[in-house]
């Protein structure tokens, strides 16, 4: 399965719902840990579906689903990269699973515009060894 990952940082809704469509994207995995917490308003889970992130996607026809247990535990320490990856190495299928059941083609959707500076690239990594094919919307 193709998986895509996109960052929204420094992107306006407008540009980021058009990448997504170019790519056909049809859900959006969020894998922030507090997706409630965005600074950009647009991309706040908000309580309502009705506003945010999830309005944002729905207006294009784009599904969202937020999976908590796949955010950064480890964003505070210098080596959260290596740490992630542990995890990922450990946990991956067990965190992974409930993307088996959403309708694709997927992303992986965090804050931080550069996979290489994410933690969505550990998760796009595990699901390539796994034998997935990920592709990084910059």
């Amino acid at each position: 399965m193709e998986i895509f990952t996109i960052g929204y940082g420094g992107r306006n809704p407008k540009d980021f719902v058009a990448l997504l469509t170019q790519h056909g994207i049809r859900t959006v995995v969020d894998v922030r840990l507090r997706p409630d917490r965005a600074s950009m308003g647009s991309y706040v889970k908000a309580r309502d579906p009705d506003k945010g992130v999830e309005r944002l996607l729905s207006e294009a026809g784009i599904g969202y689903t937020s999976l908590i247990e796949l955010g950064n535990l480890f964003l505070e320490y210098e080596d959260w990269c290596e740490r992630y990856a542990l995890l990922m190495e450990r946990m991956g299928g067990v965190l992974t699973e409930r993307l088996a059941g959403l309708p694709g083609p997927l992303c992986l959707m965090c804050a931080e515009k550069l996979a290489s500076e994410c933690h969505r690239k550990q998760i796009a990594d595990f699901l390539a060894a796994q034998g997935d094919v990920p592709y990084h919307i910059e």
